[in-house]
């Protein structure tokens, strides 16, 4: 492309310089012309005006007298009736440009000129003219070049941009040429660098979701599986069953929430519920694995109290916390709830060492983890308790005490509630 650009200005201005060069050098070459004609005219009537004022003053008129008047290169005969031809100058050979001028006293004067003087400064401008030619194409030559490079290195770029999107590599690169055309296209580049960005953080932050969030209720899933497995009694495995059904539906849910927030995370389905509901199903279900460690999972506080948010997503939450706790902490872990203003706040907490002091309130980023985990376990469950406009925050560091809080407010009757539905 480059050599395109350069070859095309190249070309158009060989054609202007052609074009126009070779008016020049005809109108100048007439003009030096015309210019030498009329010097030599000048020259013989300025030659004969002296020659009649000497006549009539009666003064001699010889060639010595005479001479100074007449220019270097230039040859002038003076005839006066009855008087020898005056000549003055040298004679030249060749072509010559002349003019015979006539005086009042009857005496002629003709004065020659080489045409090579004509010549000569032709070619000096010529010369003057080719070289400001030759100017111009050098010139015309770095203009091309440094369009060339403007035009064409911005394509390159472009080019590596759209190549580093279909590669995957989405970081934009916020580059712009200063001509329009191009940085419209930047522009658009960047544009969509930043949406496949977005869309990518989206499948990796749910394919990460996914794997923490599945695994707690797949879990707990495993171990009623198991227990079932080792049981002959009917009614237990019928119970066993039953709580298995219900971390299903859980599962399901978990599922569906996952997708929900892909697709926007603050599209929440709050609804006024029952907290303690959500609270002794997660005992129910934490009990077996706080069994097999040694441990205990108890709760306390002000009962039968109702929030507005999620149970779905509540119950994540809280799982998210109790598996941070089995994982994280030590002793007996329990599920406090209480009132403050107008929200319902449930307070987990244990008898571990807590949550370190470089970490702080660093522990709900992602990628942030006190030991060997994924770090993303507290970070989705802030998620999910803001979406439905709650807050999951660290209370205490030592001993750790993490604290959801939730509104007892109930959420706004919406016209389209009361619509039949369509099926």
């Amino acid at each position: 492309m480059r050599r395109r650009l350069i070859q095309s200005t190249l070309a158009v201005v060989l054609v202007v310089i052609a074009v126009f060069g070779v008016s020049l050098v005809i109108v100048e070459s007439r003009t030096i012309s015309n210019s030498a004609q009329e010097r030599v005219d000048s020259e013989a009537l300025r030659l004969a005006s002296i020659v009649d004022s000497r006549i009539l003053g009666d003064e001699d008129i010889t060639a010595d007298i005479l001479r100074s008047q007449v220019g270097r290169e230039q040859y002038a005969v003076i005839r006066i009736p009855g008087k020898a031809p005056i000549e003055l100058g040298v004679k030249p050979e060749g072509d010559v440009i002349h003019y015979t001028a006539d005086g009042e006293e009857g005496e002629t004067v003709t004065v020659q000129e080489p045409r090579s003087t004509v010549t000569r400064e032709v070619g000096r401008t010529l010369l003057i003219i080719g070289a400001v030619a030759l100017l111009a194409v050098i010139a015309a030559v770095l203009l091309a070049i440094r369009q060339a490079n403007r035009l064409a290195s911005p394509l390159t770029d472009l080019a590596e941009t759209a190549e580093r999107l279909g590669s995957g590599d989405p970081r934009p690169r916020h580059k712009r040429y200063g001509v329009p055309e191009l940085d419209r296209v930047a522009d658009v580049l960047d544009s969509s660098a930043e949406r496949i960005g977005r869309m990518l953080t989206a499948e990796r932050r749910l394919a990460a979701d996914a794997s923490h969030q599945l695994r707690t209720p797949l879990t707990a899933l495993s171990m009623r599986l198991e227990e079932i497995t080792l049981t002959d009694d009917p009614d237990t495995v019928k119970e066993e069953a039953n709580v298995a059904l219900t971390q299903v539906e859980r599962l399901t849910d978990v599922v569906e929430r996952l997708l929900t927030n892909s697709r926007d995370p603050r599209t929440g389905s709050a609804v006024s519920f029952d907290l303690d509901e959500v609270i002794q199903q997660q005992l129910a279900e934490w009990r077996p694995a706080y069994r097999s460690a040694g441990r205990a999972i108890v709760s306390s506080g002000k009962r039968h109290l109702r929030a507005v948010g999620t149970p779905g997503a509540v119950a994540q939450v809280l799982a998210a916390l109790i598996e941070n706790s089995l994982m994280h902490g030590g002793g007996t872990v329990a599920l406090r709830t209480r009132v403050t203003g107008n929200q319902a706040v449930v307070e987990v907490t244990d008898e571990g060492a807590g949550v370190p002091a470089d970490l702080g309130n660093r522990i709900f980023e992602r990628t942030i983890s006190g030991r060997n985990s994924t770090g993303i376990g507290l970070a989705v469950a802030r998620d999910l308790a803001e979406a439905d406009g709650g807050r999951l925050e660290l209370l205490q560091a030592q001993p750790p005490v993490f604290g959801l809080f939730l509104s007892r407010t109930p959420p706004p009757h919406k016209p389209e509630d009361d619509l039949p539905t369509v099926r």
